[in-house]
């Protein structure tokens, strides 16, 4: 039976995931911060989910978590690192303490994830890592400074390594989620186009993990266009996605 450990999974896409899974019979094993939104997630799922409070900003804590889930519950096969964070940013008034915390929680929690999940995964030359990033890694766009280069970067980490780890029977693969409502996205005060719920995203991730392709990437047309955009040179981008975003002073 599939044992799939999964991070961030009290809420949003990460809670979705985990019932989803847990839906087809695999062994689920969910770590959050939140111990009661983890008890009420195994309620919800019959027992099948067992919960493992952690937090991925923690190292040693979250090696020890993955240590208890394994000597619990059996040996890890795949590993969702879905934990991550949002905050909207201003560069005309930079906060670098906003920066400082979601690199913090995006990049080093995902890598702190990994140091915890990988030597069991590389002693058995076997597993399968899915690092959650965004298609805010795509390219740079306004007030999410913060956000794209922490996401930008957890792409570029799981392009590396899955040059590195194909050798010793570990696949990574990288999920690319357009916007789907989550409390996160809840607090966006702007249009969000081709918006889905957690349920359809949770599909797409599933779907992928028992696949062979190394971007998971959704809703199709919206990361298709996305993907045209990425296309496009900088004299060209920038006022287009200024335009379409509202933010036109100075690309006129």
């Amino acid at each position: 039976m599939t044992h799939l450990w999964i991070t961030g999974a009290s809420q949003g896409i990460g809670r979705a995931v985990a019932l989803a899974a847990a839906a087809r019979g695999w062994t689920v094993s969910a770590t959050a911060r939140s111990a009661a939104g983890l008890e009420n997630l195994a309620a919800e799922s019959g027992g099948r989910i067992h919960g493992f409070p952690g937090d991925i900003t923690d190292r040693a804590g979250l090696a020890a978590v993955v240590a208890a889930i394994e000597a619990q519950r059996g040996p890890i096969d795949i590993a969702v690192l879905n934990a991550g964070t949002h905050e909207p940013t201003d560069g005309a008034a930079f906060d670098a303490a906003v920066y400082d915390h979601l690199i913090t929680v995006n990049l080093t929690g995902t890598v702190n994830s990994l140091a915890a999940v990988l030597p069991g995964f590389t002693q058995r030359r076997a597993g399968r890592v899915a690092l959650v990033s965004s298609v805010a890694a795509y390219r740079g766009l306004p007030k999410a400074g913060a956000y794209c280069a922490s996401k930008a970067a957890v792409t570029a980490l799981a392009e590396s390594l899955r040059f590195d780890l194909a050798a010793v029977g570990v696949t990574v693969q990288v999920v690319h989620p357009g916007f789907v409502r989550t409390p996160l996205t809840d607090r966006n005060r702007f249009a969000m186009p081709s918006l889905i719920e957690p349920e359809e995203a949770a599909a797409h991730i599933l779907a992928g993990l028992t696949s062979s392709r190394f971007e998971i990437a959704f809703p199709r047309g919206f990361i298709s266009m996305l993907k045209l955009l990425r296309l496009l040179p900088y004299r060209l981008y920038f006022p287009l996605v200024a335009r379409r975003t509202g933010v036109s002073s100075g690309f006129e």
